[in-house]
């Protein structure tokens, strides 16, 4: 297949087009390199991606509609895989329009350019933070989702309802995946694993929220891009009806959590770096941030019915493996 993807260079983009290649499948890759983290390592991402004879790639923003419109058209893509997105909770408190321009300006540049094309399936990324005060865990994809916390949930969640109106409008099949903290080899260096990682090796304190009183449902990198895989060649159906969770029974629109399922706490997790790295963490306690959710759950019954395969990845060996890569980068 021939699948457009936004975000390529990002830490998600990276490792599903790696994944895609490998398989035999044809990658276009659009990213804006935006200076949100270290564009280098965005760079060194698409460098790597581009070693492949069947990997090509655009640097634009999604804002520009015209040359979205022209590359869209030039692909006649299969599959598009829409991951290019403003991220961060504690960013958008400092910087909101970049969210709604990145997010929802361009998600609905991206569905409007391709609309008219025989698109198979669009895959659409999106968040555990749109359950936003939702307390009722582990979180499933027919829960309500109205009370957002951040702008960033706020955003990706405006995108999925733009979804459904698409899938609806143009009988575009869509499924919005939802997924939760992932972390890995390559991530992305605003995530906690990252600056943990980086402050407890050089010996620097690490900021503890809510007295480490959080837990995160944490996937590994390698289980979202399987499940990512396996789930490209399942569109879901105008009004698919078993299981009816996640999906709509007006447009071949779905809802998808992708998660390990099984929450940590931020002690543990801290625990599992120490561990890693061989070194004590140095804690600097601090309140809850505007924003933060105290606890994500995914329930991945919906996946697994779809799929076949639901992530397993222990948190130990998912943190080694970024701990290991995190040293050979940077020559620690």
């Amino acid at each position: 297949m021939h699948i457009l993807m936004t975000g390529s260079a990002g830490f998600i983009g990276y490792h599903l087009a790696r994944r895609l290649l490998a398989d035999g499948h044809a990658v276009t890759g659009i990213d804006g390199m935006t200076p949100y983290y270290d564009v280098a390592l965005k760079r060194a991402r698409h460098a790597r991606l581009a070693a492949h004879p069947e990997f090509s790639a655009h640097e634009f923003m999604l804002e520009d509609h015209a040359r979205l419109d022209a590359a869209c058209r030039a692909a006649r893509p299969d599959i598009v895989v829409h991951l290019a997105a403003q991220a961060g909770v504690r960013y958008s408190l400092d910087n909101p329009s970049a969210y709604v321009s990145a997010n929802v300006v361009g998600t609905h540049n991206l569905l409007n350019a391709v609309k008219a094309l025989p698109v198979r399936h669009v895959i659409l990324a999106s968040t555990s933070s749109v359950y936003g005060a939702g307390t009722d865990c582990p979180f499933t994809e027919d829960q309500p989702c109205n009370h957002p916390l951040s702008l960033y949930a706020a955003t990706k969640k405006a995108c999925e309802d733009i979804g459904h109106s698409y899938a609806h409008l143009h009988d575009l099949p869509m499924t919005a995946c939802r997924f939760f903290t992932v972390y890995g080899p390559w991530g992305r260096p605003d995530m906690a694993l990252f600056r943990f990682t980086r402050n407890i090796l050089g010996g620097l304190p690490i900021d503890v929220y809510n007295g480490g009183d959080m837990a995160r449902d944490f996937t590994y990198i390698d289980d979202i891009v399987e499940a990512l895989v396996r789930l490209l060649p399942r569109p879901p159906g105008n009004g698919d009806a078993a299981p009816a969770r996640g999906a709509s029974p007006v447009a071949p629109y779905r809802v998808v959590n992708v998660g390990n399922g099984q929450p940590v706490g931020l002690r543990d997790f801290i625990r599992a770096i120490e561990r890693a790295t061989g070194r004590a963490a140095l804690c600097n306690n601090l309140p809850m941030q505007p924003g933060d959710v105290p606890t994500t759950w995914a329930d991945c019954a919906m996946l697994e019915h779809l799929t076949g395969f639901r992530p397993a990845t222990t948190l130990q060996s998912g943190v080694d493996a970024f701990v290991e890569w995190y040293r050979d980068w940077y020559d620690i």
